[in-house]
């Protein structure tokens, strides 16, 4: 039995939740989230609560039930705070910087890490991304996009463990190796 499937899910008083046909889409003030759920879960929408059940019991009905509500709640928090994630870049020569849309392409982020060459990545539809000097801060209404594409510019370039240069999450810890030493 999964123990946050059971939980009822709050809804915010801005917000506004309708689930037709398996689709449950969600509008609050920063936005509007829609996502197909399958009908293994039952998915019930109140007048400020919602409630998920399973359909019927089995093995993966159990797994889907806290996982489809764990989607459902971060739909909602997305759409009343949103999220955002944070990354620094360490390195001599290292810097980022965020290109313009021009015409029919948007906005683009531009990656100087080391390479012969720098490395340009497309911004995803919905994502908000602004450049500092050493960090950069990416944030949107979906968590699961916000995640995936700093996930993606952080596998650019890996923190090394001997230096610590390459890119990384704001506060993730990097544990550190010793170089080479010599023997006196």
């Amino acid at each position: 039995m999964s123990r946050l499937g059971k939980k009822l899910i709050l809804i915010p008083a801005d917000v506004t939740v309708l689930f037709e046909g398996g689709s449950l889409s969600v509008k609050g003030p920063k936005g509007e989230l829609t996502r197909v759920f399958r009908p293994d879960i039952k998915i019930s929408v109140g007048a400020d609560t919602i409630t998920l059940a399973p359909s019927y019991e089995s093995v993966e009905t159990r797994a889907l039930w806290g996982t489809y509500w764990s989607h459902v709640n971060n739909m909602l928090k997305g759409v009343t705070d949103g999220y955002v994630k944070k990354l620094a870049i360490e390195g001599t020569g290292y810097k980022w910087e965020v290109l313009p849309a021009t015409g029919s392409i948007g906005q683009k982020i531009k990656l100087a890490i080391g390479f012969s060459h720098p490395i340009e990545l497309a911004i995803p539809e919905g994502l908000k991304v602004t450049a500092e000097k050493s960090e950069l801060s990416i944030s949107g209404i979906d968590k699961e996009l916000v995640g995936s594409f700093a996930a993606l510019i952080r596998s650019k370039k890996k923190p090394e463990p001997y230096k610590g240069k390459g890119i990384r999450y704001v506060g993730e810890v990097i544990e550190r190796k010793q170089g080479k030493r010599s023997t006196v």
